[in-house]
């Protein structure tokens, strides 16, 4: 089964630390002008969802959504989460852990866009 959303190791370790500290947590992704390659990591139910906004998965039994708009513009890769050394965004929960959530892409190939056409 394709996914729309993974996660590195890296980033999964991370979202494991962080449910011990918060609970369960939430990712949303809006493409905004500031950290728009950075999900925002929150507690789970702090970020309020709604119609403009895309569940594209989960990751680490963490729900990853993205504003509609940014959906697509980005529905034809495959959402790969990632953590590295540096900042997060200023709302974001990881932001005191010296590490960072970073958004990465891959194309679908043609297989995997036949099979989420399904």
């Amino acid at each position: 089964m394709v996914e729309r959303v993974t996660v590195t190791d890296e980033a999964l370790d991370l979202i494991k630390s962080l449910i011990e500290v918060h609970g369960d947590l939430m990712f949303h992704q809006s493409g905004g002008c500031c950290d728009g390659s950075s999900p925002m990591c929150y507690p789970r139910g702090e970020f309020r969802t709604g119609d403009s906004d895309v569940l594209l998965g989960e990751i680490g039994n963490t729900p990853f959504y993205m504003a509609k708009d940014q959906y697509e513009y980005w529905k034809h890769t495959q959402i790969i989460v990632d953590a590295i050394n540096g900042r997060g965004g200023m709302f974001s929960l990881e932001g005191p852990e010296g590490k960072r959530f970073l958004t990465r892409s891959r194309v679908f190939t043609d297989e995997e866009r036949a099979e989420l056409a399904k």
